[in-house]
């Protein structure tokens, strides 16, 4: 037998025509207008390209660490500055210990890494809940400017004269 010879068991199915009329008439089967109905169309998973681009961060809703936030322990106030002195940012980028960020001094927090033995009072800086016992233990203080400017907005407040309409009760209300 040979190959020009064989013949075929089942008879061979015509392929059917689309987009002339009739039962696949009109968009084929493949719906309305737009790349996917389109010949050769392949679409890009866009969330993937989406999800690349994120950043890669751990847990839920993290959120990281700020980019403007330095942070400073204990220990090196104790070095740097002497007894009595007020510590702020801007003292800090004096002395060297902070470097500006984008052109601008970064905010400050500080830890309560190291020791401390010097009454020094702190200003518009975050505070760490053990360098903040350290602090006050060696006869240091905290200052908080916003902290500060509520209280004398509710000093203000307390100050100011307030008048309260008062209503006249009708003669049908006393009986």
């Amino acid at each position: 037998m040979q190959l020009h010879e064989l013949k075929t068991i089942h008879k061979g199915r015509r392929s059917q025509r689309v987009g002339r009329g009739g039962k696949r008439g009109t968009f084929s089967g493949r719906g309305t207008k737009g790349q996917t109905s389109r010949a050769g169309a392949k679409m890009m998973p866009m969330i993937r390209e989406m999800i690349k681009r994120y950043p890669k961060l751990r847990g839920y809703r993290h959120s990281g660490i700020p980019k403007n936030i330095v942070v400073v322990n204990v220990g090196a106030l104790e070095n740097k500055f002497k007894a009595g002195e007020i510590v702020t940012p801007e003292a800090l980028h004096n002395l060297g210990i902070i470097r500006n960020i984008n052109g601008k001094v970064p905010g400050v927090k500080i830890l309560g890494a190291g020791e401390i033995k010097k009454a020094l009072t702190i200003e518009n800086c975050k505070v760490s809940k053990e360098a903040r016992v350290k602090i006050e233990k060696a006869g240091g203080a905290i200052r908080d400017k916003a902290v500060a400017e509520i209280k004398t907005e509710v000093v203000k407040v307390k100050k100011a004269k307030v008048k309260v309409a008062t209503k006249k009760k009708s003669k049908k209300a006393k009986k």
